[in-house]
C-alpha cells in the first residue's frame, strides 16, 4: 500500500495537471447530474410533460462547460493578467445590461436571455473579481501589507459593482464577492485591522437595507422561526427541513424522495441539497462535505505551489476560486439547513443552473492552467533591491553632495 502511494506521488509530479482535482470535480459533477435528474422529475413533468427536461438541459450545460474548459485551458496566464482590467469592465457592462434588458424572475433581474440559456452576469463577475484581484495583488503586494491606501483604492470599482448587484437585487453574490476580496487580501498579507474599516460599513448598509424593507424583514423573520408561518413565508424552509430530517442516517434511497413531488419549491435548484440529504441521509451529507473540502485542499495546494514557483498571479487566482467554491457551497448548505436566510446561491456543480456550471468550469480551467504553468514553466524570482544596496547608494550619494558644496565655497572665497 505504501509503495502504491509512493508511486502515485511520484507520477503526480510528471502529470500535465492535477488529476486528483479533476477526478474530484468529475465525481461531483456526476453526482450533481444524477441529483438534478432525481429532484426535477415531478416539476419537469408538470411544466413540460417530460420528466427528463431539466436533466437534459443540465447535461447540455455540463457539456458546454466541459468544452469551454478545454478551450480556456489553452489560454496562457499572461493573457488573463494583461487583460484583467478589461475583463472587469466587461463584467460591469453586463451588470448594467441585465438591469436594462434582463429577464425578471421572482422579483429579481439577474438573467440575460440568450439563445441557448439564461446567462447570469453575477456569476461572470465572480470570476472577473478573482482575476482582477490577483493582478492587483501581484502589482501591489508590498503596498497592501503596509499602506491602507492600497486597500481603500479598491473601494471605487468594487463599490460600483456592489451597487449594481444590489439593484438586481442579488445579496448572495454581493456577500460572496466581498468575502472573496477579503480572503484574497488576507492571504496576500494585508493586516486584519484594515477590514474593521472596510467590512463594518458594508455590514451596516446591508442591515439598513433589511430593516427598511418589509419583504427582506419577512425573509429574515421566516429564517429565524419558519414554523411561525409554515404555510406562508416559512413554507420553503420548513419543507426543506422536513426533507433533510427525513433522510436520517442512510437516506430513503436514490429517487425515493417525497418532498421533490411538488412539496418543496425549487427542489432542483437552490434546495437540491435537501433532496440529496433526504435520499442519501447524514452519511451522504458527510461524504459531500468531504468532497468539497478535498477540492478546496487541492485548489489551495495549487495556489501554494504557484506562489512557490513565482507565479504569484496564478497562485492568487487558485486561492480566490477555492474561496468562491467552498463559500458558495457552505452558504447553500446553510440555507437548506436553516442556518442562513435564503440567498439564491447554487450548490457548485450540483444545483441546476447553466450559468453556474459554465463559469465554474471556466474558473477551474484557469486553475488547471495555473497548475500546468507551475509544473513546467516556473518563473525566476523578481529582483528586488536589498537594504545593503539601498544603504550603499545613500553612502555614495552623500560625498558627492559634500564635494559640490566645498567647490562652491572655494569659489565664493576666491571671488
Amino acid at each position: 500500500m505504501k509503495s502504491l502511494f509512493h508511486t502515485l506521488k511520484q507520477q503526480n509530479k510528471t502529470w500535465p495537471m492535477d488529476f486528483w482535482l479533476l477526478g474530484l470535480v468529475v465525481i461531483l459533477a456526476v453526482m450533481g447530474l444524477t441529483m438534478v435528474a432525481s429532484s426535477s422529475v415531478a416539476i419537469s413533468q408538470s411544466r413540460f410533460g417530460n420528466p427528463d427536461h431539466y436533466f437534459f438541459r443540465q447535461l447540455m450545460s455540463m457539456g458546454l462547460g466541459g468544452f469551454a474548459a478545454y478551450i480556456f485551458f489553452q489560454v496562457p496566464l499572461a493573457f488573463w493578467e494583461k487583460h484583467r482590467g478589461k475583463i472587469f469592465l466587461f463584467a460591469i457592462f453586463l451588470l448594467v445590461a441585465v438591469l436594462i434588458f434582463g429577464r425578471e424572475i421572482n422579483g429579481s433581474k439577474r438573467w440575460l436571455p440568450l439563445v441557448v440559456m439564461n446567462f447570469q452576469p453575477s456569476e461572470f463577475m465572480k470570476l472577473a473579481i478573482v482575476v482582477f484581484m490577483a493582478g492587483y495583488l501581484d502589482k501591489h503586494a508590498s503596498a497592501v501589507k503596509e499602506d491602507f491606501g492600497a486597500v481603500i483604492r479598491l473601494a471605487l470599482p468594487f463599490g460600483l459593482m456592489a451597487i449594481l448587484l444590489l439593484m438586481e437585487p442579488d445579496y448572495g453574490s454581493t456577500f460572496v464577492i466581498a468575502v472573496i476580496i477579503t480572503g484574497m487580501l488576507l492571504i496576500a498579507g494585508a493586516p486584519w485591522r484594515y477590514f474593521v474599516l472596510t467590512v463594518l460599513p458594508m455590514v451596516t448598509i446591508l442591515v439598513a437595507l433589511v430593516v427598511t424593507s418589509k419583504y427582506r424583514m419577512a425573509r429574515v423573520s421566516s429564517f429565524l422561526d419558519p414554523w411561525q408561518d409554515p404555510f406562508g413565508a416559512g413554507y420553503q424552509l420548513t419543507q426543506a427541513l422536513i426533507a433533510s430530517g427525513s433522510g436520517e442516517w442512510f437516506g430513503a434511497g436514490l429517487g425515493a424522495s417525497v418532498q421533490k413531488l411538488l412539496y418543496l419549491p425549487d427542489a432542483h435548484t437552490d434546495f437540491l441539497f435537501s433532496i440529496y440529504a433526504e435520499e442519501f441521509g447524514f452519511i451522504g451529507v458527510v461524504f459531500l462535505v468531504g468532497l468539497y473540502l478535498a477540492i478546496l485542499y487541492r485548489l489551495f495546494r495549487i495556489g501554494r505551489k504557484g506562489i512557490e514557483a513565482n507565479h504569484f498571479f496564478g497562485g492568487m487566482v487558485a486561492y480566490g476560486i477555492g474561496i468562491w467554491i467552498i463559500l458558495q457551497a457552505g452558504i447553500n448548505m446553510g440555507v437548506n439547513l436553516g442556518a442562513f436566510p435564503t440567498k439564491g446561491l447554487t450548490l457548485p456543480f450540483m444545483s441546476y443552473g447553466g450559468s453556474s456550471v459554465l463559469l465554474l468550469s471556466i474558473a477551474l480551467a484557469v486553475v488547471f492552467r495555473v497548475d500546468y504553468e507551475t509544473r513546467f514553466y516556473p518563473r525566476e524570482p523578481k529582483e528586488e533591491k536589498s537594504e545593503d544596496d539601498v544603504d550603499s547608494n545613500q553612502i555614495e550619494s552623500k560625498p558627492r553632495k559634500r564635494r559640490r558644496v566645498q567647490s562652491d565655497s572655494r569659489g565664493v572665497a576666491g571671488s
